[in-house]
This record gives structure tokens, sequence and C-alpha cells, in this order.
């Protein structure tokens, strides 16, 4: 059977964060934003997308890549890769060997210019080998970036020189995955936390200053694509992550097991961030994957655990690959890799509300993997309000209900210069920040005003 690549560009976090009042100028610092649940509270935002699309403020050449952009006050960072030898060939079953460069780059977020670049040699043996997966984290004046084949920098923002880096593959004998690494690297307190890989180290904390190793956790038969996840659960912060074969909490200062309960995806493709909703007043965690394999679960008060609520069966749920869902109101919303379609699913029974291929691939059939990132933009008189990007390289504002899928404009903003299944995508997840989108492909990042003319609210 033939799969496709899971990209990183994809998941929320579990946090539940109730909408607040932010300023324009708002960062988006790591994959999925500020709290990495991908919700956008910028001021003064367009209502609806004009005929003419939105202005693009600029554009500028970057090479290939699913890295999306991390935007800290007026810079913008983001990784690619430089094929210098090697044939790029999108076959799921095959890894391409290539030759070329991994960057890191820094730009103005107001004119487009580069700052700085960090680059380094870096041979390729993965599939779907366009470039690095990962957004970089940006945090206290530091930008961490990992690499497609485990190179895991720590750069300063300000001019780009290396504070220090690990190798996962020669520090943690850990495998290169067949489509790379992709955990979006995690900074809580003083610690960085990254998916590695290897024997009792799936899991791996780092001093987020000095680099050295605070503790190691974990072993699977893979580390899974799945980013490294913070909740909190039965009064405690748990540290979620998900392997090819469990989905396990820890204790996120030490690494100590909490809890763990098995879910294994075909081919190793634990990708989404499993998200955090409550059903009937209670917590409760819904995870899922290729092979229509997903759960939801309760989680306990009183002690941290986890119980299955149901699980996925074939004509119910959504199981997801390259972008994350999010729950609200009671529903989760997300995109079906198996048929391709924005679905709506009930949190309680598990049953489909609806499903559409007009946010994803525009087919009038299934698309494998048809792909749309979903950032929530709510405001106090629309709380269903959503961007997206679509793999079809459009920006679309929506509504996303329990009854229905409300497109309320859409702009094309890129090319899709990537390929799944013999036709053009792009995977890359957007930044919002600013009154600005960002977004890039393999050629080229540009930004976009989101900015109403007129900003009173």
């Amino acid at each position: 059977m033939r799969i496709i690549l899971v990209l990183v560009v994809l998941y929320s976090s579990f946090l539940v964060t109730p909408f607040t009042r932010c300023v324009k100028a708002e960062d988006w610092p790591q994959w999925q934003g500020p709290n990495r649940d991908g919700i956008w509270y910028g001021e003064g935002i367009i209502k609806s997308i004009p005929v003419d699309g939105p202005p693009v403020l600029w554009r500028v050449p970057l090479a290939g890549g699913y890295s999306g952009p991390a935007v800290v006050g007026e810079r913008l960072y983001v990784a690619d890769y430089m094929k210098r030898d090697g044939d790029l060939d999108n076959n799921p079953n095959n890894r391409s060997l290539l030759s070329g460069k991994e960057r890191v780059l820094c730009f103005d977020t107001t004119t487009g210019k580069e700052i700085w670049t960090y680059e380094y040699d870096c041979p390729y043996s993965i599939s779907y080998a366009a470039g690095p997966r990962c957004t970089p984290t940006v945090s206290d004046g530091r930008v961490y970036a990992l690499g497609s084949e485990g190179n895991f920098l720590c750069l300063d923002a300000s001019d780009g020189h290396l504070l220090w880096q690990k190798d996962f593959k020669e520090a943690y004998s850990a495998k290169t995955p067949i489509w790379g690494f992709c955990g979006h690297p995690l900074v809580f307190d003083d610690l960085v936390i990254c998916v590695v890989g290897g024997e009792g180290s799936v899991a791996v904390a780092f001093d987020r200053v000095s680099g050295t190793e605070r503790w190691r956790a974990l072993t699977a038969s893979e580390q899974g694509y799945c980013p490294p996840t913070l909740i909190q659960s039965a009064g405690v912060e748990q540290l979620l992550i998900w392997d090819a074969d469990n989905l396990n909490s820890l204790e996120p200062t030490t690494g100590r097991s909490l809890w763990s309960e098995p879910l294994k995806p075909m081919y190793g493709m634990s990708i989404m961030v499993p998200q955090l909703g409550r059903l009937h007043g209670e917590q409760v965690l819904f995870a899922s994957g290729i092979g229509k394999v997903g759960a939801l679960y309760a989680l306990k008060n009183n002690s941290p655990a986890a119980e299955v609520v149901w699980r996925g069966e074939p004509k119910n749920a959504m199981y997801c690959a390259n972008s994350t869902p999010f729950i609200e109101d009671n529903t989760i919303y997300g995109c079906d890799c198996q048929s391709g379609m924005l679905t709506a699913v009930d949190l309680e029974s598990g049953d489909r509300l609806w499903e559409t291929s007009e946010p994803t691939s525009r087919t009038d059939r299934p698309a494998k993997h048809g792909t749309a990132f979903l950032i929530r933009q709510p405001t106090p008189n629309d709380p269903f309000r959503v961007w997206l990007f679509s793999e079809t390289g459009d920006l679309i504002l929506a509504r996303l209900t329990r009854d229905a899928y409300e497109e309320l404009g859409r702009t094309h903003l890129l090319e899709p210069t990537n390929e799944c299944f013999g036709r053009p995508v792009v995977w890359s997840h957007p930044a919002f920040a600013n009154g600005c989108c960002f977004v890039r492909n393999d050629e080229e990042l540009i930004c976009v005003s989101l900015l109403a003319k007129d900003t009173d609210d």
C-alpha cells in the first residue's frame, strides 16, 4: 500500500485557551503560534477577503522545505534545503539520496530583507526530501531548529551564530525516520524538549541555554512524527509524547512516566498532536492516525491517567495526518487522511457530521492526504471563524460549526510546488503575526497583509 509523508507542519497543542484580546503585533514564535494551539488573537483583521485578494507586501526567494515560519517582533525565522545533487523522487516507499545544505534563515518582517543565514552540509536519505520539516522555535533570544536528518541547533537569534548543537543519530544512535525528523522543539521552563529516537531516548530534554542533557525517556519501535506537547490535567503539567506504539504522558521536569496507552498507527505515522477537549465537564483527549486508528480518552481528575471512551471505526471518527485537528463546541474539526476531506465529528459518539473537499483538494472524489492547515481566529462576534491554508496554495476564511462548512472567501497566495499522488501540493504551515500571514512553498516566502483599512473591531 502506498503511503505519503506526513510533514510536521501539523498539529495543535492541548491547551484550552479562553478568548482574550491581544495587540496586533503578537508574535508567532513557534509552530502553531504562541501557545502551540493554532489560535490567532490578532486585532483589526479583515472580516472578509477582498475580491482582488489582500495585498502582498513582499516576496523573497527560498529553497525547498516544509518548515513553517516563526515570527518574533520584526524578525522571521525559517529553514530550507539547497539541493546540490541527486534526484528528488516523491515515492512514499523509497528514500531519495541527495547532497546539499540545510539552512536556517532570518528575514526582516517589514521589508523581507535577509538579515542572516546559518547553513551546513547535510546529505539526505529520506522520502519526500524537499527540505526540513520543523518550524524553528524562538525563545529568549535563541532559535532552536531541528533538521530532517536529526541536526539540532541552538542559534543566537540576533546574528545566527551557533551556540550549541546535537546530532541525534551520533549522540543517541537514532535512526532517521523515512520521512525525516519532524517533532517541532518545545521550550518548557529551562528545558528544550525534542523527539529524538534510539534506545531509551524517544524523548530527550536539554538545558535550553547550555545544551546539556537533563533527562531521556521511552523506547519504541520508531520515534514517530508527533511534536512534544504540554497539557494540564489532574492538577499537574503533563508532557505528551506519541511514538509509533503508544501515547505516553511524562512528567516534563524529569521524564518520569505518568501513564501510557497503546495507540499504534500504520507505518509508524503518529503525527497529529492529540487534542484536549471537554465532554460533560470532564477532560478528554483525542488522537488518530493512518490505518483508521484513533481513540477518545477520558483523563482522570484525581491522578494522571487515561481511559478509552471510544475507538474509531472504519466509517466514523477521522484519521488525521498532515494537519492537526481542533476541538470546539463538542465537535472535532480536521482533515481525514484517507478521504482528504475536512470533516466534522461529534465528540461524544465519534459520528461524522459532515465532510467537504472544498478547503483541501477541491476535487469531486477522495484525494488521499488532502490537506488544509487550520488556524482559529475567534472574535467576540464570531467564535467559529477559521483561517485555512490549503494544499492548493489558497488562503481561505471560513466558519466551522457542527452544522456546516461556510466559506467566507479565498485568495490564491502561492503555487503548489511539491507533489503527492500525482497532484501538486504545498504543505507548509503558515504563521500569523503583525496583522499579516507569512507562508512559503519550495521557491518563495511571502508576506500578506490581513489588516482591515478600518481597524475598529
